[in-house]
């Protein structure tokens, strides 16, 4: 009896343990199909995870990076799950991480920007013109008869005294007779006949000048001998020898040329800037090496409704005559200068029409530096350097050579990517493996695993054809290896697509090459 006991504990003994066992097994079985069924995209990080000691700062499907999450899951966008990003990225706040040696390839250079005082320079055209100021019309005193003429073309020069022409004035004579004998008289009281004489050749037309001569020498003047009053040009000439001259008739339109006017073109919006009173610089193709100096003498009220501009009146002394009438000269208006104000190299602005961008420089904690875009309102622009009213501050750095070639490149996707550290050869083409699920007439859908160039995980999507088609030997169901690249306009395009090998097959996954 005791030994059935025996017996029947051992069997009880044996059965809980092999019931323990199998149960253990079936728990490891299940727990290790449960990791390995665990795939990439379902093992996103929660909102207090971090990758290598970062805080993860929101979720983003990278096919549509404008848009955040703030707690992980599928993309509404794509069949996906969302990435995770991370504090420090080159992503994150839109800026683009350069490593030094991609900085070095790009030529990038930086500089700050700078407080100081800057003067509007603006060049513009004009023309030079007689000064109106220095005109002198010369005109008949008396009727006459022009006898002799010495000017004999119009735009002869004459100086000052110069004599332009002789005239014969037969009321003169009478006139001049009449002073002579009340002259030679020697009664007392004549005195006031004298003068009355004397008024009568004064209305004749004679000068002061011409009377003196008659009573000095007691004869008769009949001609007079008419001179330029001031140093100039004849711009008119109304006489020829011969003619008979009337009273207050025109003979001669003489313009100085010792000072001259320059009209320039002052563009409508620069209107402000230029006040009577600005000092210029002028410039003139025929005396090259010879600066005018001068100042704006007023602001013509009209504007050219062809040009757009208004005319700035200049005057320029013009000594030795080098300037003419018609002549295009250069002339560089001078505002006055404003200090204290914001000003970055001109070449570090960049302006696309509607917007004005500076690209800023910024060191990262780990020491990296960093790029963004920031819009800036710009003024005056002056010795290469460009004011900025809003948008810098004073030490800021920005970056005054390639910043084109990082703004064209930041609005690609996953532009930060291939130029950071970690794919510093700067590849355009990416290669992933994945399973073809249909065939449509000008895309592919394809089931890939992921992309890590482009932070994209496992996924369902579409790309357009290879431009030679589809090989044979790839047909729906197909394990394929595939190159692709995105076009300017954000589509994805396949460059090939190949039966993979069954290395490839069994282990689906993206990399990026050059």
């Amino acid at each position: 009896m005791n030994r059935k006991k025996t017996i029947a504990g051992l069997l009880a003994l044996l059965l809980v343990l092999g019931l323990g066992g199998y149960g253990a097994y079936w728990i490891g079985m299940n727990r290790g199909m449960k990791m390995t069924s665990t795939s990439p995209m379902e093992a996103a990080p929660s909102a207090n995870e971090s990758s290598a000691g970062k805080k993860v700062l929101y979720w983003h499907d990278p096919m549509v990076p404008g848009q955040k999450f703030e707690k992980p899951g599928k993309s509404p966008f794509m069949d996906m799950m969302l990435v995770p990003v991370y504090a420090g990225n080159a992503e994150d706040e839109g800026k683009v991480a350069i490593s030094s040696r991609v900085q070095q390839n790009l030529g990038i250079r930086t500089a700050e920007a700078t407080k100081g005082p800057v003067a509007t320079t603006v060049e513009v055209v004009g023309s030079v013109a007689y000064n109106e100021r220095e005109l002198a019309v010369v005109q008949a005193r008396a009727n006459g008869f022009l006898e002799r003429l010495y000017v004999r073309a119009p735009l002869d020069r004459v100086a000052r005294g110069t004599p332009l022409a002789e005239l014969l004035v037969p009321d003169w004579v009478a006139a001049q007779e009449e002073f002579l004998a009340v002259s030679r008289m020697s009664e007392v009281g004549l005195g006031p006949l004298r003068e009355g004489a004397r008024q009568r050749m004064r209305l004749a037309g004679m000068s002061e000048e011409q009377i003196r001569l008659v009573e000095s020498t007691g004869k008769v003047h009949p001609r007079m001998t008419v001179v330029a009053p001031l140093a100039g040009v004849v711009t008119e000439l109304a006489a020829r020898e011969g003619m008979t001259i009337m009273a207050g008739a025109p003979l001669f339109r003489i313009n100085g040329i010792g000072s001259v006017w320059v009209n320039a073109e002052v563009p409508e919006s620069m209107a402000a800037a230029v006040k009577p009173g600005s000092t210029i610089e002028a410039r003139a193709a025929a005396s090259p090496g010879t600066i005018f100096k001068g100042k704006v003498g007023a602001i013509l009220p009209e504007v050219s409704a062809t040009t757009r501009t208004l005319k700035a009146r200049i005057e320029l002394a013009n000594p030795r005559g080098e300037l003419v009438p018609g002549m295009f000269v250069t002339v560089d208006l001078m505002p006055q200068a404003r200090v204290d104000v914001v000003q970055v190299p001109t070449e570090a602005v960049i302006q696309t029409g509607k917007r004005t961008v500076v690209m800023l420089a910024e060191t990262a904690a780990d020491g990296k530096q960093r790029f963004r875009p920031v819009d800036v309102e710009i003024g005056a622009e002056s010795n290469g350097m460009t004011e900025i009213r809003k948008g810098l501050e004073p030490g800021t750095k920005v970056v005054v050579s390639g910043q084109f070639l990082i703004d064209s490149e930041a609005s690609l996707k996953g532009t930060t990517n291939r130029l950071s550290d970690a794919s510093e050869g700067g590849n355009t083409v990416h290669r992933g493996t994945g399973t073809v699920e249909k065939i449509n007439p000008d895309t592919v859908t394809l089931s890939h695993g992921p992309i890590p160039a482009l932070q994209w995980g496992p996924m369902t999507m579409d790309f357009q054809k290879p431009q030679g088609g589809i090989p044979q030997g790839v047909a729906p169901g197909s394990t394929v290896t595939f190159d692709f690249t995105q076009d300017p306009g954000g589509a994805f395009v396949l460059k090939s697509i190949t039966p993979a090998a069954p290395d490839s097959a069994s282990n689906p996954g993206g990399a990026a090459r050059k």
